[in-house]
């Protein structure tokens, strides 16, 4: 395997030895587990951990590695790697970080395409497609949507699933699936490249763990059997991994996400609402917030039927999100750098007093 097999590409190799990091091997991160990274190279798979410069200068979380990430390592042991520097991501999924406020969850990096699955049953949600696909337009990652259990379902109910996110999202491609039956598994294989990589998101038990088992050909990932209480599979994925598929594609499954908060997001809100974005420049206020004002032409096109009323609200919804981060965020800040004034003032004035 060489590593162009593993998504490594001519601008990582030419960052790599225009900073001086021609000395270190290289290799991906394809799986992370409280600060232990396994680093795949051309040759083989090792356990990985992270220099102590690299740990203390990093500022926060996403100054360290993740699954999907470029590293420059040497090894210290037959099995054991040392990681010594981060290559620049091409994109970065993440959300808000749960339990957190005003900090980011990094999802994986250096991600092509993003596959945004759904279950047809109980699962199925536009919202959260919608919220989704914001996420991977801020990152610059190419979303496809796939429908999965529609063995569970009619054609009539399918086709009407379909209609319902066609309604709201025309940017996106829609595949529909069942792990159960492979249909549509083959047509999804069809459009994997060799070498990009591809990552799972979607909610616990809507089988993105059994769709890598199908693409793999084997039982790699263990899945869950579906509750008879309450016919959702159950989520057996607890860490992020990156596999190499037979056709060369490199996928990456993802723990379910019962949350998935929006950031700093303004360019991804603007690709996912495109509709509302274009109208807004036609309302009679440059900084109207489409709510309540008068002569807005986005809450004129909600009565109207122009847009749909459920994405509106879900656009709103999804506005004071990143407003709210983007305040908690820069509370945060200044907190910090009161702090920092404050420690610095104190030592001056320990240093006076020696005097």
């Amino acid at each position: 395997m060489k590593l162009e097999d593993l998504g490594y590409t001519n601008e990582q190799e030419k960052y790599r030895q225009e900073n001086n990091l021609g000395v270190f091997d290289v290799g991906r991160i394809i799986s992370e587990h409280k600060e232990r990274y396994v680093v795949k190279t051309e040759t083989n798979e090792y356990d990985g951990e992270i220099i102590g410069n690299l740990r203390f200068s990093a500022s926060s979380r996403a100054d360290f590695p993740a699954v999907g990430d470029w590293v420059a390592i040497s090894p210290y042991d037959e099995d054991k790697v040392l990681i010594h520097a981060i290559l620049p991501r091409k994109t970065v999924l993440e959300r808000q970080a749960v339990g957190k406020h005003g900090e980011k969850q990094i999802i994986a990096t250096n991600i092509d395409f993003a596959l945004i699955m759904q279950a047809v049953d109980r699962d199925f949600n536009v919202n959260r497609i919608e919220r989704y696909l914001t996420i991977c337009h801020t990152s610059k990652v190419k979303p496809i949507i796939v429908l999965n259990k529609i063995d569970l379902i009619s054609e009539v109910e399918l086709e009407g699933h379909i209609d319902e996110v066609r309604k709201r999202i025309s940017d996106a491609p829609i595949l529909a699936i069942s792990n159960e039956s492979q249909e549509g598994i083959q047509q999804l294989s069809n459009r994997i490249e060799k070498g990009k990589t591809y990552c799972l998101l979607g909610s616990s038990g809507v089988g993105k763990s059994t769709l890598l088992n199908s693409l793999m050909g084997k039982d790699l990932m263990r899945t869950g059997s579906i509750g008879l209480g309450t016919n959702r599979g159950k989520h057996v994925t607890t860490h992020r991994e990156l596999r190499v598929l037979e056709n060369g594609g490199i996928l990456i499954d993802n723990p379910g996400m019962r949350e998935v908060g929006i950031v700093d997001s303004s360019d991804g809100l603007e690709v996912t609402f495109d509709t509302i974005m274009e109208l807004s420049k036609e309302c009679k206020f440059k900084d109207c917030s489409h709510t309540t004002e008068t002569g807005c032409a986005v809450i004129s096109a909600v009565d109207n039927g122009e847009i749909d009323e459920t994405s509106y609200d879900n656009y709103l919804r999804m506005e004071r999100e990143k407003s709210h981060f983007e305040m908690t965020v820069a509370q945060k800040r200044k907190k910090d750098k009161d702090f920092g004034k404050m420690v610095k003032n104190f030592q001056k004035n320990k240093n006076l007093k020696k005097y």
